[in-house]
């Protein structure tokens, strides 16, 4: 199985996206959900959630 790949990479994250982020990551979504929302990587999503303090939900 490939790896999936991302048009976007190494793309600043803007404004739009940290809401959606906020908003997934309030609603108690995954990390997984997330990204594949976002079109972003999970280690991606992972670092910038955790720079702007943003609670994720805990793999279960």
């Amino acid at each position: 199985m490939a790896a999936e790949k991302f048009e976007r990479h190494k793309q600043p994250w803007n404004g739009e996206e940290a809401g959606k982020l906020r908003l997934l990551a309030g609603k108690g979504q995954g990390l997984k959900q997330i990204a594949k929302a976002l079109g972003r990587s999970e280690e991606s999503t992972k670092d910038f959630a955790k720079k702007n303090k943003i609670a994720m939900a805990k793999k279960r």
